[in-house]
């Protein structure tokens, strides 16, 4: 009797371990500060701000590379990009970038560097191991996003003034196409798949929806939120669930996230985020999902199963860019 009743509560224990919710990983999430010239970095198990890298003048664009132990910058108003140990947060070295970097994108391989320089009208290619500049790429007037396909074969480049999205060959560097777009393109982002690029026009109120292999467009997205203003409604930051199955796109003055169906392209719902909503990251294992808010000066998390916002972290003034570590 007395050892069914230890068996009893041994796999009373177990099934209790086994049911019992798994905590998400802990992830270090990183914030460019746009007025501060700082990078917040937030531990994504507490939510809490547990780090602030002093960087150069105007942080706009980041992104990891190194399997995440770099962190790089686009420091706009030094016209460089800046490295520095994701771990450790020491300044490894500056980058040659051409006149007010905004944003860029690394090859699939880790190599090259993609960079889009707003002020002269460039994508400049940087090879990160040896620091000099491979290449100068003249495309439309402001560039700013910027997107490498999965298989590394294009890179493309959005230019807000020219209102176009530029395919440009990786290894020729020279531009397929041209896809006209609507007004004031910013982010530019490809399914993981690599058959649809996804373009948001801040102006124009929209994110087209290209075909890649027939460098055309094939859908466009146009939102609608009750007691919002069409002229609020400005699409910039856009992400995708790893299955292509959701969309996100932060739709900055409105203050809202459209959660979309990637595959139908209908809005399922509109969260409400901080104010003027920038840029959005997903955590690998893709149970949060951060915006950067830049006129409330903090980020909002989002529990992407439930779809809902839990927590507002104050950074610095104009959080612009974020990014994810994988560890």
């Amino acid at each position: 009797m007395r050892q069914h009743r230890s068996i009893i509560a041994s796999l009373t224990v177990l099934a209790a371990l086994v049911l019992a919710p798994f905590p998400a990983a802990a992830y270090k999430v990183f914030v460019s500060n746009e007025k501060d010239n700082t990078v917040s970095v937030i531990d994504s198990e507490t939510l809490k701000v547990i780090h602030e890298i002093k960087v150069g003048q105007r942080p706009r664009g980041i992104i990891l590379a190194k399997n995440d132990t770099w962190l790089l910058i686009c420091t706009s108003d030094d016209h460089r990009i800046e490295v520095y140990d994701a771990n450790t947060y020491e300044f490894i070295k500056n980058l040659p970038s051409g006149p007010d970097p905004e944003l860029f994108d690394l090859h699939p391989s880790g190599n090259p560097l993609y960079i889009a320089n707003e002020d002269d009208n460039l994508v400049t290619v940087v090879d990160i191991d040896t620091d000099k500049i491979l290449a100068e790429i003249p495309v439309g007037v402001e560039p700013e996003g910027m997107a490498v396909s999965p298989d590394g074969k294009i890179v493309v480049n959005t230019s807000e003034t020219t209102n176009m999205a530029h395919f440009i060959d990786t290894k020729t560097h020279e531009i397929v196409a041209n896809i006209l777009v609507d007004n004031r393109p910013r982010v530019a982002q490809f399914t993981s798949d690599g058959k649809q690029l996804w373009v948001s026009a801040e102006i124009g109120g929209t994110v087209t929806v290209i075909d890649p292999a027939k460098k055309e467009a094939v859908h466009k997205i146009t939102f609608e939120i009750p007691g919002i203003n069409d002229d609020a409604i400005q699409p910039v930051g856009i992400r995708f669930t790893k299955d292509g199955k959701l969309a996100f796109v932060a739709l900055g003055p409105s203050n809202r996230v459209a959660v979309i169906n990637a595959q139908t392209y209908e809005v399922e719902k509109y969260l409400l985020v901080g104010q003027r909503v920038w840029n959005l990251a997903l955590t690998p294992d893709e149970k949060l999902l951060f915006t950067t808010n830049g006129t409330s000066n903090d980020v909002s998390v989002i529990d992407v199963q439930k779809l809902r916002v839990i927590k507002s972290i104050t950074v610095g003034r104009y959080p612009w860019g974020v990014v994810v570590a994988n560890h």
